[in-house]
C-alpha cells in the first residue's frame, strides 16, 4: 500500500506516519507539510497541484489543520476549510480509492447532557468559534463529496482532545500564549483548580489515536469513528493529579476572564473557543472498539501526566510545528526572529 498524509509533521501526523511506517502492510508513506521535515515532501494544501502527489496512491489521510492565528478567522478558513476541499477534490481528481480525514470531537452538536453520542449525532458544530465552525463545515461538503463519489471510500475519524509529550510546548503556544507558565503545572504548585459546572472533555494519546486512523487505512471500513480514551477529564480529575483543591467558579467569570485576557492579547484562546468547549458532547466509542478492534493502551490519567510533564520541562519534537521553545525550529514556526 501507498499512503500520503498530510500534516505530516504536527502532533497527530508525526503520530500517524510512524504507526504507517511500522505497519508490514504498508509499502510506502509519503508525508505532506507546508514545512517539511527530514522525510517529507513540502507542499501546501492551500494552493499547491495536489494531484500529483497524490497519484498512485492507495489511501490519503487528511490531516492538515492550522490552528492559529486566531484573531484572522479568514486565514484558518482559508486553510482549513478551503485547502480541505482542494485535497478532498483532488483525492477524486487522482483516482485515490479512499480518503481518510481526521475530524473532531469540535464537529458534533451541543448537548446538555452527558449521555454518550454516537457518530449520527448532528455534525452542526458551535457557530461562535472558528475551529467549530470549520471542522462542521468540512464535514458538511464531505457529505456531498460522498454522494458526488459512491466508489470512494471516505473515513472521518473524530478524536478527542489530542495529546502528547512531544506537543505540549506547540499546544502551550497554541491556546496558552507566551504567558502561561508551564513549569508551574506540577503537583503541589497549583493549589486550587476552577471548578466550573459543565467543563468536560475526552482526551486521547496521539499514539492511540494514530493506531486508530492506521486501523482505518488498512482495513476495508468507511463512515464516522470516534476515538477516545477513558474517563472523561473534569476539574476534579485535574485536580487530583495536581493534589490540588476545587473551588467552584460561575462559567460567566471564567468567560469574562479568558474575554479580557483575549482583548489583552495575553492569550490566543478565543471566548468563543471557551463557549464550544462547554458544550461539546461526551461521544461512545464503541463503533471504533468493534470494527477496527481499537483498544487505547494510554488511559486519561497517563495522556494528561504526560502532557503536563511535556509543559513542565518544554518538550516538543525536531518538526516546525513540534518544536521547543528557543529553537531555530521554533522560530520558523513562530516567525520569531524573521527580518520583515
Amino acid at each position: 500500500m501507498r499512503i500520503v498524509v498530510t500534516g505530516a509533521t504536527g502532533n497527530i501526523g508525526t503520530g500517524v506516519v510512524a504507526a504507517l511506517d511500522a505497519d508490514p502492510e504498508v509499502g510506502s508513506v509519503v508525508g505532506v507539510a507546508r514545512r517539511a521535515a527530514a522525510g517529507t515532501v513540502r507542499a501546501d494544501v492551500e494552493r499547491d497541484d495536489l494531484v500529483p502527489l497524490f497519484r498512485g496512491a492507495d489511501v490519503v489521510v487528511h490531516l492538515a489543520w492550522l490552528f492559529q492565528p486566531t484573531r484572522r478567522p479568514e486565514r484558518t478558513w482559508r486553510a482549513n476549510v478551503l485547502g480541505s476541499l482542494r485535497v478532498f477534490d483532488a483525492v477524486a481528481a487522482a483516482g485515490v480509492p479512499k480518503l481518510v480525514y481526521s475530524s473532531s470531537v469540535g464537529a458534533y452538536s451541543p448537548r446538555e447532557d452527558d449521555e454518550p453520542v454516537t457518530e449520527d449525532w448532528p455534525t452542526h458544530g458551535w457557530p461562535g468559534a472558528a475551529y467549530t465552525r470549520e471542522k462542521s463545515y468540512v464535514e458538511r461538503y464531505l457529505d456531498a463529496f460522498e454522494l458526488r463519489h459512491p466508489k470512494l471510500d471516505v473515513v472521518r475519524v473524530r478524536p478527542g482532545f489530542v495529546f502528547q509529550r512531544a506537543a505540549a510546548s506547540e499546544q502551550r503556544r497554541l491556546f496558552g500564549g507566551p504567558f502561561v507558565p508551564g513549569s508551574l503545572v506540577r503537583p503541589g504548585l497549583v493549589p486550587v483548580v476552577p471548578d466550573v459546572p459543565g467543563l468536560r472533555v475526552q482526551v486521547v494519546h496521539t499514539a492511540d489515536l494514530a493506531d486508530a486512523i492506521r486501523r482505518t487505512v488498512t482495513r476495508p471500513v468507511r463512515g464516522a469513528f470516534n476515538v477516545a480514551t477513558g474517563p472523561v477529564v473534569d476539574p476534579k480529575f485535574v485536580a487530583d493529579l495536581l493534589g490540588a483543591r476545587t473551588v467552584p467558579v460561575p462559567a460567566a467569570a471564567v468567560r469574562a476572564a479568558v474575554a479580557a485576557a483575549w482583548r489583552l492579547h495575553a492569550t490566543p484562546a478565543t471566548p468563543g473557543l471557551f463557549d464550544a468547549v462547554l458544550r461539546l458532547p461526551v461521544m461512545a466509542t464503541g463503533r471504533a472498539e468493534s470494527e477496527l478492534d481499537w483498544r487505547p493502551r494510554h488511559d486519561a490519567a497517563f495522556t494528561v501526566k504526560e502532557f503536563l510533564a511535556g509543559l513542565r520541562s518544554g518538550a516538543g519534537a525536531d518538526t516546525a510545528p513540534l518544536a521547543p521553545d528557543g529553537t531555530r525550529l521554533h522560530e520558523i514556526a513562530t516567525g520569531v526572529g524573521r527580518r520583515p
